[in-house]
């Protein structure tokens, strides 16, 4: 299943978001593993297989759950990623159709992230 540009951010722009948004919201959708070999900073941990469940919850229970604020469904900084790009595809294809029309896939994932910092 490809992914749409609009659906995608790269790199850079993930990295220039980053050092302008208070409202960027950064989800790492690998295994609890995965990510204690490292993670983007200040992403929140929500794997794959429950990203759907996370995001129907109200907000409350999305609070207390993840320790974050849900984000309304017109966030314009909502960024899911993965190792490399295919698990956060799929989680942005699941934000979408929940509503999150402007949720987007950093295209190249943790791998990229991690070989550039």
């Amino acid at each position: 299943m490809a992914n749409t540009a609009t659906k995608d951010i790269s790199y850079e722009d993930l990295k220039a978001l980053m050092g302008k948004s208070q409202d960027l919201i950064l989800v790492d959708v690998r295994t609890k593993g995965e990510v204690d070999q490292g993670c983007i900073p200040g992403s929140v941990n929500i794997p794959l297989d429950t990203v759907q469940e996370a995001f129907k919850l109200d907000p409350e229970s999305f609070n207390s759950k993840y320790g974050i604020t849900k984000p309304p469904l017109d966030a314009p900084e909502l960024v899911f990623y993965c190792q490399m790009g295919r698990r956060g595809g799929i989680a942005t294809d699941q934000a979408h159709r929940l509503g999150y029309v402007k949720a987007r896939n950093l295209t190249g994932g943790y791998k990229l992230w991690s070989e550039k910092q």
